[in-house]
C-alpha cells in the first residue's frame, strides 16, 4: 500500500516559426560564458566562471522543478535536486554541439525522475511497474480534463494509452504503492478491530514435519523389519513400551533399546544425506 508520486515526460516546446526554438524567460545569453569555460583549465577561475553560469541558469531549473510539486516531495528537495542535474549540465556541456537549453532541459528532468524513482519508493518497485504506472496517471488526467467527467474505468484507460487492461489495473495499483504502511496500522475502526498484521499468515510447523519425515525415510528403509515395526507402533499408533513388548513377546527394557538404537541410527542417516547433499551443491 504505496502512495504516489512519480513524473511526467519534460513539456514539449512549443512550436514557433520553422527553424526556430522557443526560449524561456528564465533562459538567459550565457554563450559567451560557455565559451570562456571550456578554454580554462580547473582552477579558481574557471570555477567562478561555472558557478555565475549555474546562478544564471537556476531559474530554468527551478522551473522544472516546479513540473513536479504536490507529489510527495517539498519544492525545496525537488529545487535541490533540480540544481544537482543543473550542475551535471553544466560540467558536461559542449558549446560547439547547441543551444545550452536544448542540452539541459532533458538533462535536468531526467535527475528529478531518477530522484523520484530511485529515493521516494519505500520499496523498490520494478521499472516496467513504475512505467505502467505514469502512463496510467497521465491517461486517468487526460481523461478527466473536461469537469464533470467519471473517473475513467480501466477499459477506458487501455483504450487510451493502448495497454491491455491488465496492464492498467497493474498501474492503478502502483498509484496507491509509493508510502509503506505500517504492520501496526488498524484495518478497521471498530473496537474490537484488528491490525495489518493480524492479516498476514503465520509459519506452519507441519511443514518441519513434513521435511523431518522425507529425511528420515532412507533411514527407515534400511532399518530391520522388527525395528520398523517396533518404531511404527510407538510413533504411529501411540502404543506403549510395555505393550509393545507384551505384543512382540519380549521385555520393555529390550524395546526402549531398540527404540533408541533404530532412532540414532535414522537420525544418523538423515544427517549424513544432508551433508552430502550440501557438498554436492
Amino acid at each position: 500500500m504505496l502512495t504516489d508520486t512519480s513524473t511526467d515526460r519534460p513539456d514539449t516546446p512549443a512550436p514557433t516559426t520553422a527553424g526556430t526554438r522557443r526560449r524561456h524567460d528564465d533562459a538567459p545569453d550565457t554563450a559567451t560564458l560557455f565559451t570562456r569555460l571550456a578554454s580554462l583549465e580547473d582552477g579558481p577561475e574557471r570555477d567562478a566562471v561555472r558557478d555565475e553560469l549555474v546562478t544564471a541558469w537556476l531559474p530554468m531549473a527551478h522551473r522544472i522543478a516546479g513540473r513536479f510539486r504536490d507529489r510527495g516531495e517539498s519544492v525545496e528537495d525537488l529545487r535541490q535536486v533540480a540544481a544537482l542535474g543543473l550542475v551535471k549540465a553544466v560540467d558536461r556541456f559542449d558549446p560547439d554541439r547547441g543551444a545550452f537549453e536544448s542540452y539541459a532541459v532533458p538533462t535536468i528532468t531526467g535527475e528529478v525522475k531518477r530522484h523520484f524513482r530511485d529515493r521516494m519508493w519505500a520499496l523498490r518497485v520494478p521499472r516496467r511497474v513504475q512505467e505502467l504506472r505514469n502512463k496510467v496517471r497521465v491517461a486517468r488526467r487526460d481523461l478527466t480534463q473536461t469537469p464533470g467527467s467519471p473517473e475513467p474505468a480501466p477499459a477506458d484507460i487501455a483504450r487510451h494509452t493502448g495497454l491491455t487492461e491488465e496492464e492498467v489495473v497493474a498501474g492503478l495499483e502502483a498509484l496507491e504503492s509509493f508510502s509503506t504502511l505500517s504492520l501496526d496500522a488498524e484495518m478497521s475502526p471498530d473496537d474490537d478491530g484488528y491490525s495489518l498484521a493480524d492479516t498476514l499468515g503465520a509459519s506452519d510447523a507441519s511443514y518441519d514435519m513434513v521435511v523431518d519425515r522425507e529425511s528420515a525415510k532412507e533411514g527407515l528403509r534400511r532399518l530391520p523389519e522388527r525395528e520398523r515395526t517396533i518404531l511404527y507402533m510407538r510413533f504411529f499408533e501411540d502404543m506403549t513400551q510395555s505393550r509393545i513388548a507384551a505384543q512382540l513377546g519380549i521385555s520393555q527394557m529390550h524395546v526402549s533399546r531398540l527404540i533408541s538404537r533404530s532412532c540414532a541410527r535414522v537420525r544418523a542417516d538423515a544427517l549424513g544425506n544432508r551433508m552430502r547433499g550440501a557438498r554436492s551443491r
